[in-house]
């Protein structure tokens, strides 16, 4: 391969390098840093040939991505987010308002909760419209509640 080879890989590192601006997360740069040894090698009659050339920059990028990827994300950071992922345990002894009357027995009544109406049972006692409720658990779209008793 000639110069202008070694000038097409070196632009494309760059393009990768500049690329993790917008798509961030430490890989990009990596797989641009393997380009700019690619065209190195080239330049320096290494590497002749596009076999070559694509097999030196995936040897180069797995060594790259293996030696530095740790430090690339303590750099470059990210979302590590843990939430819960079972919903029920997130409206567990949360607070609602009455909308419908509750009871007696199995009537279903309506709770606002969250800012959205939803079906409602009771323990079965009648439980008025205006009472708060805490929610025990939800049995299929309604929720299951009690009287909440302030302390």
């Amino acid at each position: 391969m000639e110069f202008s080879s070694a000038f097409i890989w070196a632009c494309l590192g760059v393009i990768l390098m500049l690329a993790e601006i917008v798509i961030p997360g430490g890989i990009v740069i990596l797989l641009g840093g393997a380009c700019l040894a690619v065209a190195g090698a080239l330049a320096v009659g290494l590497v002749d040939g596009i076999v070559q050339a694509l097999t030196m920059w995936f040897i180069v990028s797995i060594v790259l991505l293996l030696s530095f990827r740790r430090v690339t994300q303590k750099l470059v950071g990210g979302d590590a987010h843990v939430d819960n992922t079972d919903e029920e345990l997130d409206l567990y002894n949360q607070i609602a308002l009455v909308k419908e009357a509750i009871g007696p027995a199995q009537k279903q009544g309506r709770i606002e909760f969250q800012g959205t109406e939803w079906s409602a049972l009771g323990d079965g006692s009648e439980i008025a419209v205006g009472t708060q409720v805490r929610i025990i658990c939800r049995d299929n779209i309604a929720f299951v509640v009690e009287p909440h008793e302030r302390a």
